[in-house]
């Protein structure tokens, strides 16, 4: 009889696939647990399958008294009560690194269409205004790549390649972590100094209590006019009313963004600012991505139901 698995959050079933070829799978649909399946079901659940950004805290791993696995499709797993986990011998897994190549793409990407304006370039050339000459202060150069002050909150797997791809496009690159790192870019102090110094901001830090809200209206005055925030690792990381402001007011020049507070709703006082480009959350949303993070689902899972410590487990818990 294949190992149960209960599916906790919302997946398409393509994603899933290779997961049911060797566990039985309780999918609750992104349902509460105790809505979908009886009691006596969750009773035996031993291994749960999440998305590390939703909630997971002490009651609902109490509605499972045999659970000793909380697996999270992908790096993140802020939703996950670590503390909660440890005090019941709940192990917790993720994917680390497994989408960071991926990340940081769309990274690239985001900064390169807000701070080149590509939007509105499109929207020129379709409007007709580029063919009928009309002029557009919209239009008006920009400050290019090469000695562009790149500054990365976070260093880890995803901060690292994005580091990378902006050296590579001779810009400046400048870095905030709770560590200093033996890396050839700049390292600051703090992350108001890496504000004032940089006019890019790529946001590549973890979520939590110490980062929830750290890019508030502070920091978006020291990045300045010229400045753009590039965020692709949890919306809960930036103040957003206090962005809406700073990008109303032109305290920043722009922002990219692919991750918001309460996905999937994007504010629509941020939606309806031209100077803003947006993605859902597809940074990680890539073939090659799915393929690793699955793969380390599978090693987490089969490990832990093969009695040995998960290969890809949470050091924080």
């Amino acid at each position: 009889m294949a190992d149960k698995v209960l599916i906790y959050s919302r997946f398409p079933k393509t994603m899933m696939a290779r997961f049911a070829e060797r566990f039985e799978l309780l999918d609750t649909g992104g349902k509460p647990a105790r809505e979908v399946l009886p009691a006596e079901e969750l009773a035996g659940i031993r291994a749960v399958l999440t998305a590390g950004g939703t909630p997971l805290g002490a009651e609902a791993m109490d509605l499972f008294p045999k659970l000793g696995a909380i697996v999270c499709y992908g790096t993140g797993y802020d939703g996950v009560d670590l503390k909660a986990a440890a005090a019941r011998n709940i192990a917790v897994g993720h994917s680390p690194g497994a989408n960071a190549a991926s990340v940081a793409d769309i990274a690239m990407t985001l900064m390169l269409a807000t701070t080149r304006r590509i939007l509105v370039a499109d929207q020129y050339v379709r409007s007709g205004d580029w063919a009928a000459s009309k002029p557009s202060p919209m239009m008006r150069p920009q400050a290019g790549m090469p000695g562009r002050r790149i500054g990365v909150y976070g260093m880890g797997e995803i901060g690292r390649k994005i580091a990378a791809r902006c050296a590579a496009f001779e810009s400046e690159v400048g870095y905030f972590s709770r560590t200093k790192y033996d890396l050839p870019y700049q390292y600051f102090p703090s992350l108001e100094a890496l504000a004032d110094w940089c006019s890019v901001l790529m946001i590549a830090v973890r979520a939590g209590a110490d980062t929830q809200h750290v890019i508030n209206a502070d920091i978006l005055k020291r990045l300045g006019a010229d400045g753009y925030v590039v965020n692709i690792s949890r919306g809960s990381v930036i103040d957003e009313k206090a962005m809406v402001v700073a990008l109303t007011d032109k305290t920043i020049a722009g922002a990219g963004l692919d991750v918001f507070e309460k996905e999937p709703h994007a504010p629509d006082a941020l939606t309806a600012l031209p100077n803003v480009v947006f993605a859902p959350h597809i940074g990680g949303h890539t073939l090659d991505s799915h393929v690793a993070m699955q793969g380390c689902v599978l090693a987490n899972l089969t490990a832990f139901f093969e009695g040995r410590p998960l290969p890809y487990w949470v050091k924080a818990a």
